[in-house]
């Protein structure tokens, strides 16, 4: 090899290198200010709780402090486009959920940001929804249940606790598996929904566990079944629909973090190895299960595959319903 194929070879691996220096120091430097977790609902929500819950440890995690900024809007939405055109820099990050990942995009035609603009972090929690009928109502199985409505065909209305959720598309495929001619009422948020459960306004519907919980077990409600794979460690006298026979009526909710697609790839492998600690550590995960949710701590590949099956799965429910949303 010539002298000056020497010097070519010489300035490649100096210039790797000096990459590879560049990219530790990057690892090593960042962060160097407070990080932001945006959350797309006031305080207070399932959104909201999961995020303060995580963001001590977090702290500790990245070496600085970790703050939740709540930007409500509909569905939470703007709050996903505001993180979407921040500077993709690991500063600010999004709580992202089943409905805004999954369902969102493909029932808002008018949304100025796509699951694209978005790096999966981690899937942090995840919990099913639970089936719950009002004492009025005849049954205590979910087969005595199946009967009854039946034979009240096109009398009886579900609750979802808000349009285009799981809650609503749960209670699509259950009306649709027992040709039940049920109407949907929907609400804005759970709170409200097991009010009017509660109240008898409406029978019965599908909710949030960390919602229902107290009042099924003081027998105000009656829980027939959950979505989830597996019995909720609450209810274990509760069986999944799955065990039921109704694989339809299988679903999870989710909370988990994203940052901006375009975040450098030392800053992200930090943020994921911060985000796994702060999720196996015994306390977070001890207050998370205190409100009702199920650590997960999944990562990439996976994340974004289960969000690509489910959305598929989602979009065949959703085509089937002719649902759009009208915000």
């Amino acid at each position: 090899m010539n002298a000056k194929r020497i010097g070519v070879v010489l300035k490649i691996l100096m210039t790797v290198g000096g990459l590879a220096v560049c990219t530790a120091a990057t690892a090593q430097a960042w962060p160097l200010r407070p990080v932001t977790i945006v959350v797309g609902t006031p305080p207070g929500g399932g959104f909201d709780a999961y995020a303060r819950t995580i963001i001590d440890r977090l702290s500790r995690g990245l070496g600085q402090q970790v703050l939740v900024d709540n930007k409500p809007s509909a569905a939470a939405n703007l709050s996903a486009e505001y993180v979407a055109k921040t500077a993709a820099d690991g500063y600010t990050l999004l709580v992202g959920s089943a409905a805004l990942m999954e369902i969102n995009p493909l029932t808002f035609s008018d949304l100025r940001w796509k699951p694209a603009d978005f790096k999966p972090i981690i899937k942090g929690v995840e919990a099913p929804l639970v089936f719950v009928i009002h004492p009025k109502i005849p049954a205590r199985n979910f087969a005595q249940f199946a009967a009854w409505l039946k034979s009240n065909r096109g009398m009886i209305a579900y609750a979802s606790f808000s349009p285009g959720t799981p809650s609503h598309f749960l209670g699509y495929k259950l009306n649709e598996r027992l040709a039940a001619e049920m109407v949907h009422v929907p609400y804005k948020g759970s709170g409200p929904q097991v009010n009017d459960l509660l109240g008898g306004h409406v029978l019965l519907g599908f909710t949030q566990v960390q919602t229902a919980l107290p009042h099924v077990k003081a027998g105000k409600l009656i829980a027939l079944g959950t979505t989830g794979a597996a019995r909720y460690p609450s209810m274990p006298d509760v069986a999944t629909f799955e065990e039921l026979g109704e694989k339809d009526l299988t679903a999870t909710i989710w909370f988990g973090l994203f940052a901006p697609a375009a975040v450098p790839d030392p800053v992200y492998r930090r943020l994921v190895e911060a985000a796994r600690a702060a999720h196996a550590d015994p306390e977070t995960r001890a207050a998370l299960e205190r409100q009702g949710f199920q650590v997960s701590g999944e990562t990439e590949p996976e994340f974004s595959a289960g969000i690509r099956a489910r959305s598929e799965r989602w979009a065949g429910i959703i085509k089937a319903t002719g649902f759009k949303s009208q915000e």
